[in-house]
């Protein structure tokens, strides 16, 4: 009797370890990525469907890019197992941390390990100075943007502004793009938005700096970051990694990637390094 319930017994566990297995190529059949939605829908896809692409051959499975709506829909889909891995800022990647089970960060860009915000103005507004900021219209970006909120808001604090009872009125374009169409426009007298988008305004005239001005660079702190789902097979994290760890800039190819993402090469993330930016989210009231 306990010799049949043994050899019944092996290869039932046998059986177990094979639907598991099962299970697990099913859920990597097609990996679905996405990102912050902090630029407009189309530049979004601009830059991240090549992503898709390149993952898709590194990874020998399809790679799908699935726009989102807005910040938050990013962190319930990783966390509601919909999405499998997501471009965060870092506020965002600590609402998800802490949302989604077993969610880890993975890899970053070079120039997140030291991300800024620019506080920007039109000419015409007479603002050269954070505390110049009372009494004025100002725009930060998303509700749920590293650079374009909660950083912003941590350094206006720490100048002795408080955004609810020192500006006039204060608002959110919801993207960093739409920021500086704002201020540019009238709309505030002036936000903050991230550098690297700055930067990116800058470079393709989207932008007028004739008009439009930096007034004031926050200190680095990190920010994006690249974060997978918990339950994700282990060797196909692995291979995401060494898939964006290898890029290249001085590949004319990789330098085409890296380009879209606005870095040199990525590094790898260590969850450590957003520890202060989890306190000031707390501190802020934005994350319990």
């Amino acid at each position: 009797m306990i010799k049949r319930q043994i050899g019944f017994g092996v290869p039932l566990f046998f059986l177990m370890m094979v639907a598991g297995e099962a299970l697990a190529q099913q859920r990597v059949q097609e990996l679905k990525i996405s990102a912050i939605p902090d630029e407009n829908p189309q530049e979004m896809l601009r830059i991240y469907t090549p992503f898709a692409d390149y993952l898709t051959k590194e990874m020998g499975i399809p790679v799908k890019f699935t726009p989102v709506v807005d910040y938050a829909a990013t962190v319930e889909g990783l966390a509601a197992n919909k999405l499998d891995m997501v471009w965060y800022g870092g506020l965002t990647s600590v609402q998800a941390i802490r949302m989604a089970k077993d969610a880890t960060r993975v890899v970053m860009r070079k120039e997140d390990a030291e991300f800024k915000s620019e506080f920007i103005t039109r000419k015409d507004t007479g603002i050269k100075t954070l505390i110049d900021l009372k009494g004025k219209t100002f725009s930060f970006g998303s509700v749920g943007s590293t650079s374009g909120h909660l950083m912003p808001r941590y350094f206006l604090l720490q100048a002795g502004i408080n955004p609810e009872k020192d500006f006039s009125r204060f608002s959110f374009s919801g993207a960093h793009d739409a920021t500086a169409a704002w201020v540019e426009a009238g709309r505030v007298d002036a936000g903050a938005l991230n550098f690297l988008v700055w930067g990116k305004l800058v470079e393709t005239k989207k932008v007028d700096t004739s008009k439009v001005v930096v007034f004031w660079t926050t200190p680095p702190y990190v920010d994006y970051v690249w974060t997978v789902r918990g339950g994700l097979d282990k060797a196909l994290v692995e291979k995401i990694s060494k898939a964006f760890l290898k890029l290249d800039y001085n590949k004319p190819e990789d330098r085409k990637l890296l380009d879209l993402h606005r870095t040199k090469g990525y590094i790898v993330a260590k969850d450590s390094d957003w520890k202060g930016t989890e306190e000031a989210a707390i501190a802020a009231g934005l994350v319990k």
